[in-house]
Parts: C-alpha cells; sequence; structure tokens
C-alpha cells in the first residue's frame, strides 16, 4: 500500500492529475488539509525564513538589489523616452527586490536542510502511513482507485477512454436534446390533435415538464441518462426505460450477427483478392462488393422479400421471435454492405504492406508464402480493418430503422423514427443514447485490439 505515495508524487507535478486526484478524494483532501492547517502546518519553517528575510533585509545584498533593479527601471524608462516616476520606480524596485530575498532565503534554509513542508508534500507523508490509508479508504474509494490504475498503462488506457465515454454521452444528450427542444414540431398539439383545446395543451406541457426553461429541462435529460430514469413516453405514458429494454436486445442482436457474418465473408475474401490480384476472382469479388455497396437496404429488403417469400416460400417476409428463420434475410440485408466496405479494405491493406521490408525479410528466411502472408500480411493489415468495422457497426446501429420497417422488426431503429416526429424527446433521448453507449464500448474494444496488434501503440502507452 506504501507505493501509493511515490505514485502521488509522480502526479502532483501534473495540474490537471493532481486536481483529479482532489476531485476524487474531495473528503479525504477536507479532512486532512484542515488537520494540516491545524496542527502540522510548517510554523516552525516560516519563522525561520521570515527571520532569514529580516537579516537579509539588513545586509548589503538588499542594498546591492535595490541599486540593480533602480539601474534597470532607469535605463528602461530612458530607452523608451519615458518620465521617470521616482514614487512608482521606488515601489517597483521594492517589490522586485523582495521577491528575490525570498528567493534567496528559501535557498539558503534549503541549504541546511531545512525544507518547507507543504500541503502536497503533507498528504504523500500521509499516504505512506498504513493506518491513514485504512481509515479513509472508503470515502477515498475513487482516488485510490485512481492511483492503483495510473501506473499500469493499460488499464489507465481504459480508464480514459471510459472517461472518454461518459463525456460523449453526455454531449449527445445535451446535442439532441437542444435539436429536439427547438424543433418547430409541437408535441402537445401532435399527439393531442388540433381540436385539443388550449388548456388540455397547457394542461399537458405541465404534466410533462415542457412548461420549464430550457436549462431546467436539459438538467432533467442529462440527469435522467445518469440515474437510468428515462421519464415516460408523451405517447401511451409508457415507461421509456422499459421500452428501450424490450425493443434494443433484437436490434444488437441483428447487428451482432450482421457483423459475424461481414467477417467471416469479407476477411477470406479480400485475402483472395490480395493474393490473386488482377485475376478473374479478384475482379469478380469486388465487382460483387461495389454492387454490394450501391444496393440501399430497402430495396435490397423488397428483392429479398419478393423472391424468397413471396416467389419461392424459402423465407418469412416479417420478423417473428419464435421463428429464427425470419432472422436470416434482416441480418444479411444489413450486414451488405458492411461486408462490401471490409472486404474491399481488407485487399487495400493487404496489397499496402506486401511491399514492406518485413515482408520482404519473412521471404528471405525461407518462410512459407501462406505464414508471410498470415503473420505478417495480415497482422500487420489488421489495424485499418479494424477501424472500418467499428465505424461501419455503429453505422449499422443507426441504419438498422430502415431494414427494421421493412421486415416489420419492433426493435430500437423503428422505435426512434416512430417517436422524432412528434417530438417524442424522452423516447428519441432514450434511444440515442443506448445506441451511443454501444457505439463508444465497441470503439473502446476496437482501441483495445490496437494495443494488441501493434507495439508501437503499446510502446507509446508505457511512454506517457
Amino acid at each position: 500500500m506504501n507505493r501509493f505515495d511515490k505514485i502521488y508524487g509522480n502526479i502532483s507535478s501534473h495540474t490537471l492529475l493532481r486536481f483529479s486526484i482532489i476531485l476524487l478524494g474531495l473528503p479525504v483532501h477536507i479532512v486532512t488539509w484542515v488537520i494540516y492547517q491545524i496542527k502540522y502546518k510548517d510554523t516552525k519553517y516560516r519563522l525561520l525564513l521570515h527571520k532569514r528575510i529580516e537579516t537579509i533585509k539588513q545586509s548589503s545584498t538588499y542594498n546591492e538589489l535595490i541599486q540593480r533593479y533602480e539601474k534597470q527601471h532607469v535605463s528602461k524608462k530612458q530607452f523608451f523616452n519615458e518620465a521617470i516616476n521616482e514614487k512608482e520606480m521606488k515601489a517597483e524596485v521594492i517589490k522586485l527586490a523582495d521577491v528575490q530575498v525570498i528567493k534567496i532565503a528559501k535557498a539558503e534554509l534549503e541549504n541546511e536542510n531545512y525544507r518547507e513542508t507543504n500541503y502536497q508534500s503533507f498528504f504523500q507523508q500521509c499516504l505512506q502511513n498504513c493506518t491513514f490509508i485504512r481509515i479513509s479508504f472508503i470515502p477515498g474509494l475513487l482516488m485510490y482507485l485512481f492511483l492503483f490504475i495510473y501506473p499500469r498503462p493499460m488499464m489507465r488506457f481504459i480508464f480514459e477512454r471510459l472517461w472518454m465515454t461518459a463525456f460523449v454521452i453526455i454531449s449527445v444528450t445535451i446535442f439532441v436534446f437542444t435539436i429536439l427542444y427547438f424543433s418547430p414540431s409541437d408535441p402537445a398539439a401532435n399527439i393531442l390533435g388540433e381540436a385539443a383545446t388550449k388548456e388540455q395543451r397547457i394542461e399537458f406541457n405541465h404534466q410533462y415538464g415542457l412548461d420549464q426553461p430550457y436549462l431546467v429541462q436539459l438538467w432533467d435529460a442529462v440527469k435522467g441518462i445518469i440515474t437510468f430514469d428515462l421519464g415516460y413516453s408523451y405517447t401511451g405514458n409508457e415507461d421509456v426505460m422499459s421500452s428501450i429494454s424490450n425493443k434494443f436486445p433484437i436490434t444488437l442482436i441483428i447487428a451482432f450477427w450482421s457483423l459475424l457474418m461481414s467477417i467471416a465473408i469479407a476477411i477470406p475474401v479480400g485475402m483472395i483478392s490480395a493474393a490473386k490480384r488482377n485475376s478473374f476472382w479478384d475482379y469478380s469479388f469486388m465487382f460483387i462488393a461495389l454492387i454490394g455497396l450501391s444496393i440501399p437496404n430497402f430495396w435490397q429488403g423488397l428483392i429479398f422479400i419478393l423472391n424468397f417469400s413471396i416467389k419461392w416460400h424459402i423465407l418469412p417476409a416479417t420478423y417473428s421471435p419464435s421463428d429464427w428463420l425470419s432472422i436470416i434475410m434482416p441480418v444479411i440485408v444489413l450486414g451488405t454492405g458492411l461486408t462490401a466496405s471490409v472486404a474491399r479494405m481488407t485487399r487495400s491493406s493487404i496489397l499496402e504492406v506486401v511491399n514492406e521490408d518485413y515482408i520482404v525479410t519473412a521471404k528471405a528466411k525461407g518462410l512459407l508464402p501462406q505464414r508471410v502472408f498470415v503473420n505478417h500480411a495480415l497482422r500487420n493489415a489488421m489495424i485499418p480493418i479494424i477501424t472500418i468495422i467499428g465505424l461501419q457497426f455503429g453505422g449499422m446501429l443507426g441504419g438498422a430503422a430502415v431494414t427494421e420497417k421493412v421486415f416489420n422488426i419492433s426493435g430500437l431503429g423503428s422505435y426512434i423514427v416512430d417517436k422524432q416526429f412528434v417530438p417524442d424527446i424522452p423516447a428519441v433521448l432514450g434511444g440515442v443514447v443506448y445506441i451511443a453507449i454501444v457505439i463508444s464500448l465497441v470503439n473502446l474494444i476496437i482501441d483495445i485490439l490496437y494495443t494488441l496488434l501493434d507495439p508501437r501503440t503499446r510502446s507509446q502507452m508505457k511512454n506517457t
């Protein structure tokens, strides 16, 4: 446990990190600071410093400082052709001399092994005491967690990304709420209808807090996200958290299987295209990938329904939770664009690295071509591939609404689309934040994969 004092000593030299430590362990720091002020403040050092300052001021050193700063002041005024004000010059000279005297006095005391005990050094000494750590562990849990994480590069990296995720979620909440708040649509008029009286609209706005100022509503929205209390939908007065919890899993399941399908198909296709560059297979695969990128989801979904459901009666036209075959077409439709993107990126990334020096060296060592291709070329080409997978997965979650509408899936995407025209602020806000959380977690996984694949990233983490 005594390692905490060394870690704190390293952190305290960085202003932002020191502020974070104080904020995370605020109760502990308040009590410790009060004790320091009452009992442990270094009055002996201050008394010695005061006496040493008075001694220097009575010596010739102080007069030499006064004369030096007077000459500097006169030279400066003469250079700028300004009049010399004796009163102003005296005040400035004394101020500069006093500052220099304090520096000289502190340096002399330090040479005599007298050092000032400030709050930082006092708190660092407290961290050397195991009893202090046991007493302050519960109120300072976040602070000790930070001190535990900081010297571990991977844990620190994940911790920083989680903080960034929290910041992104709050920013998304503010941005989406602001857009919905200033939307020209009137929820009361859209839900109650044009025949609703003014009193009914006023009562509706009061019931859902829509008559409150912007900042009050914004704070309620942010507080609801933090406490997982998303409120009630304007339509049907349903609990938003329960609705999203029921609808989000199917959207996530379809996106997950689409992602697996894309990886399983696209990476081998890209590898074959790169290995057989400018061949029939290369041109064929890339042509199919180009078609996959060009097909709109809704059109592809309708074609699938017309052929596989209506014409050939192979697969169900709409989704049913009790029929696992009904998920096949939505998965294929949603994953087509990702499959095409990943296949093209795999091909281009591998072609970029096959002529690198380490590939030539591996071939010169007599390694099998398959081993060189997989262990060296593909491994180093995976970073841009992982990047495009992460970006496209976020796009799949955001664009799942079209696929869900085509196949009549009661998922989160179609839920957000239905609610945004009201606008049903709690429902839309909750749905968007859920998607933002998943995308942020996916990006965190991708960042971790970066560190596992790229030694340069790991080295940079250790050096920061």
